[in-house]
């Protein structure tokens, strides 16, 4: 089963994203030193609509190699945004498949999703809600309700979530042309791998995008302040995704990706990029850690429902882009049941609180964090 058709919302663009371009998110990737693994995501923007139901449990596919050229990401801002479309790699089209089954639910085939110490993977449900916390939810939207912006199936032809595609070592690289290169990684990329935003092929093989950003799984390093990547807060997005293999073994140990309808000329570690045009101390910065409230009962949902609510309490969620109010990524995997997902649309922003995270940080420069 589905769940109800949700009402049509557009994602705000990037301020240099021209109207009505068709755009290509070739998502989240880092190398994982040991293996010489590149997890790969392709981005798809937030989506309304009934996703098309998934076959009854089909087997996960085997990894499959990437093959041809790309590369994306950059700066955005409150626009709206015209749909997207998100397909794969080359106009030969590299397949996105569910990736192998995880040692732990913050590893992912052998690669952790970020460092056991990063500030991702470190609960917040001990520490002080935010001076100005009722504001910042306000404006976000307290009578909103939360959304799983993942599941099964697909959503007009693309998949609902972001896929994980594991590309071995070898894949052929491509050059890629940057709208905004001096916020950019320099390539050549190999492609879907790594993290581009609005990254389209060229006839001579090579790919054009706003702008890209590799993400090394096995390190704290954040980017240079100012720098974008495929969101806007200048984070990779892996860390943040729900994924099916961590919540069917009940736990998520990791903070989550949140979107906000508007957000504060302003980014708080570990955000590197703001994405908004107000200044108004009202709005939500990006990188403000949001947490489900501890007196909220979660106990009656849904087993993959209630992983991902208990997620949000114990380590919260990452402001990362302008989107949907209360909207939480995942990947996309026919193993998610939307309906049960969909149960998650009882929690409103009243139940969430703003959390000060500054007592967790050990370096600006750093996603490394203090465990309190």
């Amino acid at each position: 089963m589905t769940p109800p058709p949700r009402r049509p919302r557009r994602r705000p663009r990037r301020p240099s994203r021209p109207p009505g371009r068709a755009r290509l998110a070739v998502g989240s990737v880092a190398l994982c030193a040991v293996t010489g693994l590149a997890v790969v995501l392709l981005q798809s923007p937030d989506r309304a609509g009934t996703p098309t139901p998934a076959a009854a449990e089909p087997a996960p596919p085997a990894p499959v190699p990437a093959v041809g050229p790309p590369d994306t990401p950059s700066p955005r801002a409150e626009q709206p945004a015209s749909a997207a479309s998100s397909a794969g790699g080359s106009p030969a089209g590299p397949a996105t498949t569910t990736a192998p089954a995880a040692g732990g639910a913050a590893d992912l085939g052998g690669c952790p999703v970020a460092p056991a110490d990063s500030i991702w993977r470190t609960p917040v449900d001990r520490l002080p809600a935010a001076a100005d916390s009722a504001a910042l939810v306000a404006a976000i939207g307290t009578a909103k309700h939360l959304k799983a912006d993942f599941g099964a199936g697909t959503w007009e032809g693309a998949p609902f979530g972001i896929p994980i595609t594991a590309v071995p070592p070898g894949t052929p690289t491509a050059r890629v042309a940057f709208d905004y290169a001096e916020e950019s990684d320099r390539g050549p990329y190999p492609i879907p791998a790594y993290e581009l935003y609005d990254a389209h092929p060229q006839g001579d093989g090579s790919w054009r995008a706003a702008s890209g950003a590799v993400f090394d799984l096995r390190s704290n390093a954040l980017r240079p302040t100012g720098r974008t990547s495929a969101d806007a807060a200048g984070l990779p997005i892996l860390p943040g995704l729900a994924r099916y293999d961590e919540a069917s073994g009940g736990t998520i140990d990791h903070a989550l990706r949140i979107t906000v309808p508007r957000s504060r000329k302003a980014a708080l570690w570990p955000a590197r990029h703001q994405a908004g045009s107000s200044t108004d101390a009202a709005l939500p910065p990006m990188g403000l850690r949001l947490r489900l409230k501890a007196g909220v009962d979660v106990s009656g949902l849904p087993p993959q429902a209630r992983a991902v609510a208990q997620a949000l309490k114990t380590y919260g969620a990452i402001v990362a882009d302008n989107g949907s109010a209360w909207y939480v990524s995942g990947t996309q995997d026919d193993r998610w049941d939307n309906t049960a997902l969909a149960r998650l649309g009882a929690l409103t922003g009243a139940d969430f609180e703003a959390v000060d995270v500054s007592a967790l940080q050990l370096a600006p420069d750093s996603a490394a964090a203090r465990h309190p």
